[in-house]
């Protein structure tokens, strides 16, 4: 299948995930870095808002290696565990580039993870400037989540059932590697994103 071929197909069966509701439009988006690669997530241009109020599409990250996972900030048991995997995977990093990555939480929950909920997510795991929190509306999520392979849905008690998975992009966006489940393949991650820091 061409590149154009199956992003084309990841996004509309994004599109049949979820229906967006409608989200404050909280800044404009920022303008295109030029042209991405075919097989880029940063193709995606929705919109994602932070804790801090900032509005960017993920194209704003191109030109560093990035460490994603989608979570949702009231989740008790799973995303705290990937969040401590996210911190091991940067702890096992070389110091020039566990500075230079950019650890990024992506939320199931536009409804109550607000800028303010998460900006205390920030502040009870102490993540500090490397990490970005954001939220967007239920059919970027959907969309997303499409793109990274991420399965998810919404349960009666409003929490979230989820795939456990962290991924690794390369500056331009592109897939290097996925370490599913909880606690284990940390040192394979930190070596995926060594790989992309050096260009390899």
């Amino acid at each position: 299948m061409k590149a154009t071929a199956w992003l084309c197909t990841v996004l509309f069966a994004a599109a049949a995930m979820a229906a967006p509701p409608p989200m404050e439009d909280c800044c404009k988006e920022a303008p295109p870095a030029g042209p991405v690669s075919a097989r880029s997530i940063y193709q995606l241009d929705a919109t994602f808002c932070s804790d801090t109020g900032q509005c960017l599409p993920l194209a704003a990250l191109r030109g560093r290696p990035v460490v994603l996972a989608m979570f949702f900030a009231s989740c008790g048991y799973a995303c705290p565990r990937l969040v401590t995997d996210m911190q091991a995977i940067r702890g096992r990093l070389p110091a020039e580039l566990r500075d230079r990555a950019a650890y990024v939480l992506v939320s199931f929950d536009p409804d109550r993870d607000t800028p303010a909920a998460l900006a205390d997510y920030r502040r009870q795991r102490a993540l500090d400037g490397a990490w970005m929190l954001l939220r967007a509306d239920s059919g970027a999520v959907a969309e997303l989540a499409a793109l990274l392979g991420v399965k998810y849905r919404r349960e009666p008690s409003g929490n979230f059932a989820h795939s456990n998975l962290i991924t690794i992009l390369n500056p331009e966006g592109e897939i290097v590697h996925r370490r599913e489940g909880l606690g284990g393949g940390l040192d394979e991650a930190a070596q995926a994103v060594v790989a992309v820091g050096k260009g390899k």
